[in-house]
């Protein structure tokens, strides 16, 4: 089992960065790798499609350049996936979708180690992260040490979200803009007063509660007004948008020229 960059950062006080990616390929990691800036990379599998041995590859290929790794699973099958991704390198999962604080506890449960101490779902398993010792102390701390994301991004999660902010376990909290104008009825309209206000309520109220919350971004620019909120975990990007950010601009740039614009 590798070192938890994320939890270590996280425990020190100090800031992250990371990005995500949506095709399970392990050449990408690399290339994000190579740049030698990330403190982690995030899959995120709730989006794309992937097998196991996917996840074994991405997680090994972020190993080689010292890159956490975060998944990000569908509420359906939350429990099999993060359990998998865990046993296959992963050392972070963001959980999706929780309508109430009880969702989010039953979440927790699932990344925790199966033991007294712990009160979790994961149990002993001989897999990629434990071939030979999966069954000692040491390898239940690991489990433990799981980093354990939350996304806040319906109605009923902000409505409970005091009472989620006092659950023991929760090292990360995720706005999710997108679904949760979508599930107020305003899809897609993230400059709606609803959404806003409810936007700042999770950031405010998680720094208050001293839980760090991160900001996913698309541009630098965006990072300052996080800062002054006191922000300081950050994830910028996403594969698929970014090439087709690129193909697009650039693609009718060079048009343009074609037509003597």
């Amino acid at each position: 089992m590798h070192h938890n960059i994320l939890r270590s950062k996280l425990e020190s006080g100090k800031p992250t960065l990371g990005s995500r990616v949506m095709l399970a390929m392990p050449e990408v990691i690399e290339a994000l790798g190579h740049t030698g800036i990330y403190d982690y990379v995030e899959f995120v599998a709730e989006y794309g499609d992937y097998d196991m041995h996917d996840l074994a590859n991405l997680a090994r290929a972020s190993e080689l350049y010292g890159l956490g790794t975060m998944i990000k699973v569908d509420k359906s099958h939350q429990e099999f996936t993060a359990q998998r991704a865990v046993g296959s390198g992963f050392n972070s999962v963001l959980y999706t979708d929780a309508r109430s604080a009880s969702d989010v506890r039953e979440a927790l449960k699932i990344t925790n180690p199966d033991s007294p101490d712990h009160e979790g779902l994961y149990g002993c398993a001989t897999r990629r992260n434990a071939y030979i010792d999966d069954n000692s102390p040491e390898y239940v701390k690991k489990i433990a040490s799981t980093v354990k994301a939350v996304m806040i991004e319906k109605k009923g999660a902000v409505d409970e979200l005091d009472e989620i902010l006092e659950i023991p376990g929760i090292d990360l909290l995720q706005w999710g803009g997108g679904d949760f104008s979508q599930n107020i009825g305003h899809p897609g309209e993230q400059n709606h007063p609803i959404v806003k206000a409810a936007h700042d309520k999770v950031f405010k109220e998680s720094l208050k509660a001293g839980i760090q919350p991160r900001a996913e971004i698309e541009s630098p620019d965006e990072v300052k007004m996080y800062l002054d909120m006191g922000v300081k975990h950050f994830s910028i990007g996403t594969d698929i948008s970014m090439l087709y950010s690129w193909w697009k601009n650039n693609g009718e740039d060079v048009l343009k020229a074609l037509e003597g614009e």
